[in-house]
């Protein structure tokens, strides 16, 4: 930006050392184009100052804005780790329930609150296990304990 008030003031000096003057018309000219020259360059100068300002400013909002961002996803991140998702195969309601249950070696069932269907359970069929992971997929395993 200094380039621009550089070269308009060496402008204003090349008409100050040729006798430029007011005193012609092709003088008045050019000395008002030199002063609006100056104006322009100051006005731009000082939109270059605030456009930094502003950089600046929308930089700290931005590193401010990520931490925040950060805190909150590290928390939802924590739940949402902590839960499981289903939709309720009967009426279509989600249902959440916590993870540990999948873990479970014990029978768990776990029912709609809507309408009481089963919505997963783990008991044990002979010896067949039918469980849902934590993507909610099912599965079923075989176990060759009978104590289960």
């Amino acid at each position: 930006m200094t380039n621009v008030k550089e070269r308009v003031a060496y402008l204003h000096g090349l008409t100050k050392g040729l006798n430029v003057n007011e005193q012609t018309p092709e003088g008045k000219v050019i000395l008002n184009i030199i002063d609006v020259l100056e104006d322009m360059a100051s006005d731009v100068q000082d939109i270059h100052m605030v456009q930094q300002d502003l950089e600046t400013y929308v930089e700290t909002l931005d590193e401010d804005l990520n931490e925040l961002e950060e805190d909150f996803y590290d928390e939802c991140g924590d739940i949402a780790d902590e839960f499981v998702e289903m939709q309720c195969p009967v009426c279509h309601e989600d249902v959440s329930f916590e993870s540990d249950i999948l873990d479970s070696r014990e029978e768990v069932e776990v029912t709609c609150p809507h309408c009481r269907s089963v919505v997963y359970d783990n008991i044990v069929d002979g010896d067949c296990v039918y469980e849902i992971d934590r993507d909610g997929e099912y599965s079923s395993h075989t176990y060759s304990d009978p104590g289960l």
